[in-house]
């Protein structure tokens, strides 16, 4: 242990953490956007309050499924780091890792990493989503996950690229065993509780033909920010139809792209959005799925 962790303490979180854990990840992942974005790219921003109380809304819904996941490092009463994951079904998920900038690499997120990976012990398969931090990444690496670069597409969608998609619903609460199918054929885990959290989050997107069936969770600006198929067109048809829902006066966003997902690059180059490269896909015995696209917390 260094010395700038003797006099920290690991311990579980709790529901009155969340608000500070909020805090910390926002000065956090802030300030690691401000040292890496590209000067093309929109001038990183704090969370707006709406995304705040979406981060605490995810946080303590860990909290619930899984209260031994979630662990923070506690300096004398003031968290400086901590990581939130979760398991479902035989894969363990870590949602969100941050420590106070100006204390990485003292040991204080080595500690609180391992207490959430214990969580996944019993778990064959694990996912995490890892921003470009070198620091981060080399942790993640160290603890035995397999590094996948990803892509991200941004920009306006004119209306004439849109093409006429059929056969694409509104979803319900009706379809969440038709969403854990797929994502028991394409991931190897549903998502199950978590569908009830993204369902009020998001607008859902679902497909259920002969040929193939799949779901979209979409942002109010029209990103899909988590899809599951079958298969590639049907896939391809719920990306469409999210983007359908954007406005092309303001840019939208398609991240966590692998290259086991090109489908959805030809979709954003087909629609004009710009390619660019940021961070990784992390995984434990497993291929990256296809074709899908995770969400960030809930992978």
């Amino acid at each position: 242990m260094t010395p700038a962790s003797q006099d920290v303490r690991i311990r579980p979180m709790v529901a009155d953490d969340v608000p500070a854990a909020e805090r910390l990840s926002d000065e956090g992942y802030h300030e690691l956007d401000t040292r890496t974005f590209h000067r093309d790219w929109p001038e990183p921003r704090r969370r707006s309050p709406a995304h705040s109380a979406s981060w605490e809304v995810r946080t303590r819904h860990f909290l619930s499924t899984d209260p031994g996941g979630s662990w923070v490092a506690d300096q004398e009463g003031e968290l400086v780091g901590f990581a939130t994951s979760y398991t479902r079904e035989l894969m363990w998920i870590l949602a969100s890792f941050v420590v106070r900038p100006g204390l990485q690499g003292r040991g204080v997120g080595a500690q609180v990493l391992a207490a959430a990976l214990d969580h996944g012990r019993g778990c064959l398969r694990a996912m995490l989503a890892a921003s470009a931090d070198p620091k981060a990444v080399r942790r993640y690496r160290l603890a035995g996950f397999t590094l996948h670069p990803q892509m991200l597409l941004w920009g306006s969608v004119p209306r004439e690229v849109l093409p006429v998609v059929e056969r694409v619903r509104e979803g319900s609460t009706g379809d969440f065993d038709l969403m854990d199918s797929v994502d028991r054929q394409v991931r190897g885990a549903a998502h199950g509780p978590d569908h009830e959290v993204l369902h009020r989050l998001f607008r859902p997107l679902v497909v259920d033909r002969t040929t193939g069936s799949g779901y979209a969770y979409v942002s109010e600006i029209g990103s899909p920010v988590l899809l599951a198929a079958t298969n590639r067109r049907t896939a391809t048809d719920l990306a469409w139809e999210a983007l359908a829902s954007s406005s092309p006066d303001t840019p939208v966003e398609i991240g966590h792209v692998t290259v086991a997902n090109e489908w959805v690059v030809d979709v954003g180059m087909t629609a004009g959005l710009e390619l660019h490269q940021r961070g990784y896909l992390g995984l434990r015995n497993m291929k990256p799925p296809a074709p899908y696209l995770h969400h960030g917390t809930f992978l």
